[in-house]
């Protein structure tokens, strides 16, 4: 894929520095709790101890607050779920898997695979993607898969075999408020966007000769060859919890 390199600016003028600390006490014979606040010197030492605040606890609850909330918006959708979408768990890391019917895609290769960029017709494809990987299957019929339906290895380079693909150092960068419909949308235009470089296996993951199949659905523009397409060991059920 693509080598970027990442601009820190951002991260240099957002510096973090400390300016309370809080201390819990608890009595086992009184089962009661005690909360002391130290505000931080110049230096990031503790001064000035003295019991939590009213002021101050409304501001820690608030701040919490405010947390949870951003969390819990991370892939929720902008509207009515797509039917396109299987799958949704925004929770921890947070994943979504869904679907793509047939369609047309500009494809980037590096050099020297001898392959001309351009456009080429894709089967359906299946993705499963967290904050930080993307996995990738093709499909063999155009409406929407079932818990049964059968999965078939992506018809790309850059992937392994158990679908993981390799983003290379593609910049990758998903806020905790990203929508559902801003993910799915991000995660195909960093697939897409990136250029193929080279099989992650010594196995090709389309019957025949890949270099030759893209060659010429490029040059060609005629719909992807179904048949052409390997099985995986999988169904769509398996890649649920």
């Amino acid at each position: 894929m693509i080598l970027t390199m990442k601009n820190i600016t951002p991260i240099l003028d957002n510096i973090y520095a400390p300016y309370k600390a809080l201390l819990f006490y608890s009595s086992k014979a009184e089962g009661g709790h005690y909360v002391e606040s130290y505000d931080m010197d110049q230096m990031g030492r503790p001064i000035n101890a003295h019991p939590l605040s009213v002021k101050e606890s409304a501001k820690l609850a608030e701040a919490l607050s405010v947390s949870t909330k951003t969390a819990s918006a991370f892939l929720k959708p902008e509207g009515l779920i797509s039917e396109s979408v299987l799958y949704l768990d925004n929770q921890g890391e947070g994943y979504a898997i869904w679907y793509t019917k047939p369609r047309k895609a500009y494809l980037h290769f590096r050099k020297e695979l001898g392959i001309t960029d351009g456009q080429a017709s894709m089967p359906a494809l299946l993705w499963r993607a967290s904050r930080s990987g993307l996995w990738l299957w093709a499909l063999a019929g155009q409406s929407r898969p079932e818990l049964n339906s059968l999965l078939y290895y992506a018809p790309f380079f850059n992937c392994y075999r158990d679908g993981r693909v390799c983003m290379g150092n593609v910049e990758v960068n998903f806020k905790a408020g990203c929508s559902l419909e801003k993910f799915m949308r991000s995660w195909e235009r960093y697939f897409f966007g990136s250029a193929f470089s080279h099989l992650l296996t010594d196995r090709s993951p389309v019957k025949g000769n890949i270099v030759q199949l893209w060659n010429s659905l490029i040059e060609n523009e005629t719909p992807f060859p179904i048949n052409t397409l390997k099985r995986t060991d999988r169904k769509l059920k398996d890649l649920l919890p």
